[in-house]
């Protein structure tokens, strides 16, 4: 990588957006050096807009979520943001929302630096939407994919919209996640990119062929018009059409990766490392060998599924919808259970003193099952507590059992001594539930048979800007 490369990484992440300046480490063709970081909550939950998808459908306002993006750049050093020469872009996979196109956006000269803010834009139904039941997906066709569909994945959440509130769909013509739109709109894009990465993530994707399941979709009555183009992961979408904030109109941008592969991108160093991520979800990752292709016969039982990576190869994921959401959840209900008792008390003051009851009981009996929200193999599984005994109901005990219960759901879905088949001889742990949760990390350390090592809190926003670094890297060698 060329030192002096300034790069802008951007993680449009479920609860957060984060973003982080990257140059490349002089003297060192593999390193790199963050300048600069910043990350803000995006808040950015609201009701769904179809009454039809009732408690579980899960939506989140994508104004709220740029202005968390313009947050983030506005604090970033001025000086540095002049000398960013390329753009990468990751988020959150599955979700999709829709919008207008040419009027997806407005952009604003008026104070400090131009921005865009959304117009024409739908909410994002994000990968946590509940309203495709088991039922609902069973009456879908049978997908051409190694991948099975779940409930939150854009193209059964679209057959949802279809069938529930087709309404919904007429006042746009474009589709993508929210990191496709924030590309589209950066470039000026027509119509917007995807790389294979989140088109798998959306379903009906032959990733063989790079390709969408047209024929059978077109045949279930879908608007294949709603989709986006394929593009290659590392390759440019477009060029900035305008300045945004100090970075100079013509910048090239990258198109849009999943977070998950962009987390291990910037951490997995060897082929032998796997990557724990623990955020909102957790994500336990191993790379596959060079050539190794999926069965192409969907199967929703498997706890493991095999997503894109780069240059054509795959990743085995174990992806729990049970992480951060899970203890957040827990500190939700303790703060309501206290309101209710007369007592006004922070969800922050709950959290850090559960970890800190948690962090002194280093051992308990009792066993949490912590699947609230299901998974996606098993959607009908809920949560249970079992071996209760009156010794066991500190709150740190509670704590401590709901820590390792998340680690040892995570196990049951990829049991370790696979990990150990397949090579694995280290553990990097990233995430921002992970870095924050001194618990967590002791019961990693107790679980996983391997070394484990710990990344930043930043690490998609890191590795999209490293993509974008080394592809600059390249041209420059050819």
């Amino acid at each position: 990588m060329a030192a002096g490369s300034v790069t802008l990484g951007i993680d449009l992440g479920t609860t957060s957006v984060k973003v982080a300046l990257v140059e490349a480490a002089p003297g060192d063709p593999s390193g790199f050096v963050v300048l600069a970081s910043c990350a803000r909550a995006a808040r950015a939950e609201v009701a769904a807009q179809s009454a039809a998808a009732g408690p579980q459908g899960q939506e989140q306002d994508v104004r709220r979520i740029i202005q968390a993006l313009n947050e983030c750049l506005a604090a970033l050093p001025r000086q540095q943001l002049w000398k960013v020469c390329s753009i990468g872009v990751s988020g959150q996979m599955h979700g999709v929302m829709f919008w207008k196109t040419g009027q997806g956006c407005e952009w604003t000269e008026g104070g400090a630096a131009p921005v865009f803010e959304p117009r024409a834009v739908s909410q994002l139904v994000t990968w946590q939407d509940g309203r495709c039941s088991s039922k609902f997906l069973a009456s879908l066709p049978q997908p051409e994919s190694h991948l099975s569909v779940a409930t939150g994945f854009g193209c059964a959440t679209i057959f949802w919209l279809l069938k529930n509130s087709p309404e919904s769909l007429k006042s746009y013509d474009v589709a993508g996640t929210i990191h496709d739109y924030v590309v589209a709109m950066l470039c000026g894009l027509t119509r917007p990119l995807m790389s294979d990465q989140n088109a798998a993530s959306w379903g009906y994707f032959n990733t063989r062929r790079q390709s969408w399941n047209l024929e059978i979709l077109r045949a279930a009555g879908f608007p294949v018009h709603l989709l986006p183009d394929i593009a290659e992961p590392g390759s440019v979408a477009g060029r900035t059409s305008r300045a945004w904030f100090e970075i100079p109109k013509g910048t090239p941008v990258g198109v849009a990766l999943g977070d998950l592969q962009a987390s291990v991108y910037s951490c997995m160093a060897q082929r032998t490392d796997a990557v724990l991520n623990i955020s909102t979800s957790v994500q336990l990752v191993a790379s596959m060998p060079s050539g190794f292709q999926p069965a192409q016969t969907p199967d929703p039982t498997a706890p493991v599924a095999y997503f894109p990576y780069f240059d054509r190869t795959y990743l085995a994921v174990a992806a729990s919808l049970n992480g951060g959401n899970v203890l957040a959840t827990f500190v939700r209900m303790l703060v309501q259970w206290m309101a209710d008792l007369g007592l006004e008390v922070e969800e922050s003051t709950v959290y850090s003193c559960m970890i800190q009851a948690a962090a002194q009981q280093r051992d308990t009996c009792l066993t949490i099952t912590p699947t609230v929200l299901g998974e996606r193999h098993l959607p009908d599984q809920l949560a249970s507590v079992t071996r209760i005994s009156s010794s066991d109901l500190s709150l740190g005990h509670v704590t401590r059992a709901l820590c390792r219960g998340i680690i040892q759901n995570l196990h049951s879905m990829l049991p370790f001594q696979q990990l150990r088949e397949w090579g694995v001889e280290r553990v990097i742990g990233s995430g921002s539930a992970l870095s924050r949760n001194e618990v967590l990390k002791q019961e990693v350390q107790r679980a996983f048979p391997f070394p484990v090592s710990y990344g930043q809190d930043v690490d998609a926003a890191v590795g999209a800007a490293l993509v974008m670094l080394q592809r600059n890297f390249n041209q420059q060698e050819s």
